[in-house]
């Protein structure tokens, strides 16, 4: 086994305390590289089922809401009541209303169904952000609609199935 040796002032061989940090380096570097190729195979997930994708003919009623979303200029939000451009004030006083009316025609709160229950269909642009489309969700479900459903285009050429 060898040893490195220095000298002292008076010219005598001393061992070297200073130690070799380049083999110490190169482990690290390799544990570093193996870590950042291990850690993405280790980390576990929740195991979650996706939903298929099926597409459900749409029944229309006439006490349902159909609202159009889609992105204005600026990053606005722009909502449409059928084809009646509405804020989100309006779109929360109409909507309440319309529920209102439901339950009037229902002949009271007591007697209201899923069947007889309006729904409101949201329509939005592929270009909507986000915020737009969650916007008139939560003012529909605030309002008191229980059901918010959205609409949306089979892709061409597929079947559209009966669940």
């Amino acid at each position: 086994m060898g040893m490195s040796v220095g000298m002292d002032q008076s010219g005598e061989d001393i061992p070297m305390s200073d130690i070799n940090t380049t083999p110490l380096v190169d482990v690290m570097l390799v544990l570093l590289i193996i870590f950042l190729i291990a850690v993405p195979v280790v980390l576990e997930t929740v195991p979650v089922r996706l939903p298929t994708v099926q597409y459900e003919a749409t029944e229309t009623k006439p006490e349902n809401v159909n609202l159009s979303v889609q992105g204005g200029p600026g990053g606005t939000c722009e909502v449409y009541w059928d084809v009646t451009p509405v804020t989100s004030e309006e779109l929360l006083e109409r909507a309440v209303e319309r529920l209102e009316e439901a339950i009037d025609a229902a002949g009271g709160v007591q007697n209201i169904t899923e069947d007889n229950l309006p729904e409101a269909h949201i329509r939005g642009d592929i270009d909507t952000p986000y915020k737009c489309i969650g916007g008139a969700i939560f003012t529909m479900q605030r309002a008191g609609f229980a059901r918010v459903g959205f609409i949306s285009e089979p892709p061409a050429g597929s079947n559209v199935q009966r669940l």
